[in-house]
Formats: C-alpha cells, structure tokens, sequence
C-alpha cells in the first residue's frame, strides 16, 4: 500500500520539486507552483487533473478518485493512496500533475518525463 512516505519520496525525485507546508498539510511546488498536497491526514493526495479527465476517472473509478467540494471548480482530483494498485501507479499520477505545473523549460529539458497533458 503506498502511503505519505512514497508520496513524498517520488514527488522529491522530480525534477525542481519543493515541498511546503500550506493549509497545515505537505504541499509539493514546481517552479513555486503547486502540483500536489496530501490532506487527511495524509491518507490522500490532491492533484491537478483536467477537469473533463478528473470527470471521467471520478466515474470509472469512485473508490480511488473523488472531487472535493472546495475544489470543484478547479481542475484538481483526489486519490486514495490505499486505493493505488502500486507505486508506478502513484508515480504516474504524481509526474502527470507535475507536467501541468512545470515550466517550459522543465518540460524541455526533461523529455523522459513525457509531454504535458492538455490543460483546461
């Protein structure tokens, strides 16, 4: 089961990634932007998500995603770290948030990361 500990050491290994403490939970910055935080108690993670991919996966897979009401209208998601079927699983969501806070040159300068997912 991946926990706070995983997130935390996946999200650092990223490139140019700070972690702060916002809201008395982690939040994780790229280029002093936002890409994940880990509320309740740190069971969960927020991320940014599209809101039509957020919709979807919310609907596929209610168990392991769910909108916050606060953050409805934000293109943001959460995720059940017990939910995760493992730590790639984990790592691909982490590095998808990061590729839609990243900067240009980050993105550029780290293809193996893959390219930026379209945005709202």
């Amino acid at each position: 089961m991946q926990d706070a500990d995983d997130v935390r050491s996946i999200a650092l290994a990223l490139p140019e990634v700070t972690e702060k403490i916002a809201w008395s939970m982690p939040t994780f910055r790229v280029a002093g932007k936002m890409f994940a935080t880990m509320p309740e108690e740190e069971t969960s993670i927020a991320v940014r998500c599209p809101k039509v991919e957020r919709d979807e996966l919310v609907l596929a897979e209610p168990k392991k995603f769910w909108i916050a009401d606060h953050e409805a209208g934000f293109a943001w998601v959460r995720v059940r770290l017990a939910a995760l079927d493992d730590g790639d699983e984990l790592r691909d969501i982490l590095t998808d948030s990061w590729r839609q806070a990243a900067p240009g040159r980050l993105l550029d300068g780290h293809p193996e990361l893959g390219p930026p997912e379209p945005t709202d």
